[in-house]
């Protein structure tokens, strides 16, 4: 299993050079990877269609591609990947560069987690379609891979028209891995069909067994074997107890997970030494490095 962080970036503020410790920290204690969620803009929770989801728009984010470009440059080993990048509010091609030039500034270190939130009023400042999301993301994903493998592509689907034009350069990965988030049927479906991954929002295994065996269910369908795809959970800090820690892990590497993040959001830290704290804890209790 590969242990990585999820970047605490709604509690972490925006001081560069925190961040340059955090991923600096992270590299040197040897976890894998950092993980970061993502929005573009937050909603006032006392608008009057009450429109609510875990976040408002007190909540910072910063953008993960330019976050994670930075990280990228104060690191060598370090993997970075979003957890998870809202697709369907964004133009494809626009994103499949951003995604390869952050592949290509990192050595080949980004996996990109993708799927179609709940903030309808973040599509619509992006002017994008809320309802159609989940059939736009497939179209998404399939031009994806497209753009990042061939140097020419023509490409007529029902959402999106490129007449051979392609990205240049093309990113180290080709194409750069691609993985779910999300729990819902139609995503699982999607996961089984096309996913190199899943990043599901379980916070028990046993919860998230019925959605795997569905998923395994629908990889034999496709064709696919267990092994093409990966699962990453989060692991939260919660009180700090390493039993805890050490058994949930147990658990999911039981099911099959390939991957986790460690989440200190949420826990009571009011500075980024505090979350350090946590993180270099965390890492001494599993003996990662």
């Amino acid at each position: 299993m590969k242990f990585g962080a999820v970047y605490p970036q709604t509690e972490y503020g925006n001081d560069p050079s925190a961040i340059r410790d955090y991923a600096q920290t992270v590299e040197g204690l040897g976890l894998s990877h950092v993980s970061a969620y993502e929005h573009v803009l937050g909603v006032n929770p006392k608008r009057p269609d009450r429109i609510t989801g875990p976040y408002t728009y007190e909540h910072p984010f910063q953008s993960p591609f330019l976050l994670f470009s930075f990280m990228s440059a104060v690191t060598s080993e370090l993997g970075f990947a979003t957890c998870i990048l809202i697709l369907p509010q964004r133009q494809t091609a626009l994103v499949a560069k951003q995604a390869a030039t952050l592949d290509i500034f990192s050595g080949g270190r980004l996996r990109l987690g993708i799927g179609v939130g709940w903030n309808q009023v973040e599509y619509s400042a992006l002017n994008e379609n809320f309802r159609d999301r989940g059939q736009r993301i497939e179209e998404q994903v399939e031009l994806l891979r497209l753009l990042w493998t061939k140097p020419l592509v023509d490409f007529n689907g029902g959402w999106h028209t490129i007449e051979d034009a392609g990205l240049n350069p093309l990113p180290v990965q080709q194409p750069i891995p691609i993985w779910f988030g999300g729990n819902a049927e139609a995503v699982l479906k999607r996961i089984a069909r096309s996913g190199d991954g899943w990043m599901p929002n379980y916070k028990a295994a046993t919860d998230a067994l019925p959605s795997l065996e569905a998923i395994h269910k629908y990889l034999e369908e496709a064709g696919r074997s267990r092994e093409e795809i990966g699962i990453e959970f989060r692991l939260p800090y919660g009180n700090g107890d390493p039993n805890t820690w050490t058994r949930t892990i147990r658990e999911w590497q039981t099911i099959g997970a390939t991957h986790m993040s460690f989440n200190t959001m949420g826990s009571g830290f009011f500075t980024p030494a505090e979350h350090l704290a946590a993180v270099r804890k965390f890492a001494s209790v599993i003996g990662i490095k």
